[in-house]
């Protein structure tokens, strides 16, 4: 492999490992001890998303180019992102006044029309309606854009969705089996693009976790230490997790997650079935409050999580991160899925594990920031 294909393959594995990142933490901004700061305080030339957190400027970017199929580039200068030379920068101004108008002239401001209702993933809004090859003949697409949970909801049908929560704990093992779980270290591999690296996954109880991806000019690293997170990468500088960030990372490193999740959810709904894969799958939305909702795919046959979807806040409209479980095996009385696909519009990578130990020794030092990093939220 050349230089210059290794450095570009670096660099993108650091950026969609970032973008892949989870969504947004309302409780863990609402314990900052300071006000967050505004995007057009900490950003050059902001004017129409003024007073949005300045964590939610960059999903809200990574929200129109999924829903636009473009790149950073289309609309700014690169090294430049402030200026304005570019023509689709400001008719993307235009654009975003014109849906915060609709939705507030014609919906009580409710976020009922985005950027995605009329693109589809096109430069150009959409206004014929698009013949699905891959409908028609009985195939699915790679990543189908989840249901957006918003609007009126779906009559329940199927068992109720604490049934289902029960079926999924006892299908794991059980509660006794999930709770005693304190430690899980799993060693194999990372395929991004069809190019693999060997990956390291340190996860301790209460919800610390720690990956290591070792690429060729150093490990790529995400940290989460149960309240705050960082993000490290060769010849760059240590970046924080923020707001868009931790809800995510919280949930990921959750040891316990089956049996805390009727304690997360507000109100818990049936939506139906759907596919998700070749299994049948009932499909559970759950309400949290102060964050977006959560869906969850059950597998019909075996009670097993098969998918879950989780949604990040940003001005512009939700941006969703899936996350597929596969290859479950049986880890000293609990089913582990020993492989999982992230992915959202702008990518994805899978991990497989090959190996996978439960209640070792953990060293917390795994889940320590590096010396001389820039302090968390709140602590600045």
């Amino acid at each position: 492999m050349s230089n210059a294909l290794r450095r570009e393959i670096l660099v993108a594995m650091q950026i969609v490992l970032l973008a892949l990142l989870s969504v947004a933490s309302a409780s863990a901004q609402a314990t900052q001890l300071e006000k967050p700061p505004m995007a057009d305080e900490v950003f050059k030339n902001i004017q129409v998303l003024k007073g949005m957190p300045a964590d939610q400027l960059a999903p809200s970017m990574q929200f129109v180019n999924a829903s636009l199929g473009v790149q950073c580039d289309f609309c700014h200068v690169p090294n430049a992102m402030d200026k304005d030379d570019k023509k689709p920068k400001k008719i993307a101004r235009q654009m975003m006044e014109m849906m915060f108008a609709i939705n507030k002239d014609n919906f009580n401001g409710s976020r009922m029309v985005t950027c995605y209702s009329c693109h589809r993933g096109a430069i150009r809004p959409v206004g014929t309606p698009i013949i699905d090859e891959a409908k028609m003949t009985g195939g699915a697409m790679s990543m189908p854009m989840p249901k957006q949970p918003e609007g009126e909801p779906a009559q329940p049908s199927g068992p109720a969705a604490e049934e289902l929560i029960e079926k999924y704990v006892k299908a794991l093992g059980g509660a006794k089996a999930i709770d005693a779980v304190t430690s899980r270290v799993a060693t194999g591999t990372i395929d991004f693009g069809g190019v693999s690296y060997p990956i390291d996954v340190y996860s301790k109880d209460p919800d610390m976790r720690a990956s290591f991806v070792h690429m060729p000019d150093g490990d790529n690293i995400t940290s989460f230490n149960g309240q705050e997170g960082w993000l490290g990468a060769p010849h760059r500088p240590t970046r924080d997790m923020h707001g868009s960030d931790i809800d995510g990372a919280s949930i990921d490193a959750d040891l316990h997650f089956a049996t805390h999740l009727k304690a997360m959810f507000r109100q818990v709904e049936t939506e139906g079935t759907e596919k998700v894969g070749d299994h049948d799958a009932y499909s559970v939305v759950g309400k949290r409050e102060g964050k977006p909702p959560l869906r969850l795919y059950f597998d019909e046959q075996s009670g097993l999580l098969l998918r879950l979807v989780r949604y990040g806040e940003t001005p512009l409209g939700l941006l969703p991160t899936q996350v597929d479980y596969a290859d479950y095996r049986d880890l000293n009385g609990v089913k582990v899925p020993f492989r999982w696909t992230l992915a959202r519009p702008s990518g994805q990578f899978t991990i497989q594990a090959k190996d996978m130990k439960e209640n070792v020794a953990v060293d917390v030092a795994k889940f320590a920031k590096p010396a001389g990093a820039p302090e968390g939220p709140g602590k600045r």
